[in-house]
Order: C-alpha cells, then structure tokens, then sequence
C-alpha cells in the first residue's frame, strides 16, 4: 500500500476536499483498511452518535468518531515538497526497500530492512 498508519495525508477528493475549506485538509492515518481499500484519517469525515445516559457515558450527548474514507482520496505529504505526492519504490544496493516521492525523489519510509550479505 502506498499509505501506512502514522503518515500524514492530504485529503484531495470528496466532501473533506481542501475546495470546501480554505486551507489544505490534512491529517494522520489512524488505522489502515486494505481489504476494504480505505483509511481513517484523524479530523475527517467525522460523524457524530447520540448516545443517552448510562455507565459508560454518564452525561449522554453526542460522541464524535472518524469514519473511513477510500484511500483514493488522499495522498502522502512529501516533507520536502510540502503538498500531496505520489509514490515509487526503490530497491537501494543492500536491499533495502523505501517509499519515495515521484516529485523530487525524497525518501518517505523504509519498507524493508537491508538483506544480511550471505
């Protein structure tokens, strides 16, 4: 997958879309789904439940919880470009395995330890 939990996204398509808000939507992967192909960003597509007295919540009101969105809609944030990118791999000569962006080549994350030499 081209988008890990813990990196930091820009939401380009759908209700969350920077075109709603002034500034760019961004966020932190919280959870990755790829069996369903979608992700859960932190600060979008929230949905509120109504939830009454008991134990648990013992004021009632509502409670707030992000849903998935597809994992289409967003892109990792290149630290060096500063905008959504896409994303390559490269192979390095001891094996390694990282994320890089297609923009300026900077690397994102290693996906893969190097290989002992044998």
């Amino acid at each position: 997958m081209r988008v890990i939990k813990g990196d930091t996204v820009e939401v380009k398509v759908g209700n969350q879309a920077a075109a709603e808000r002034p500034s760019k939507v961004r966020g932190t992967v919280l959870r990755v789904m790829p069996g369903e192909n979608k992700v859960v960003v932190e600060g979008v597509n929230r949905h509120y439940k109504h939830v009454r007295r008991s134990q648990r919540y013992p004021q009632g009101g509502r409670v707030q919880r992000e849903m998935p969105i597809n994992l289409s809609n967003v892109m990792p944030v290149c630290p060096k470009c500063d905008r959504g990118v896409r994303v390559g791999y490269r192979v390095s000569e001891n094996g390694a395995k990282h994320r890089v962006c297609r923009t300026c080549g900077t690397e994102l994350h290693q996906i893969r330890k190097p290989t002992s030499g044998r």
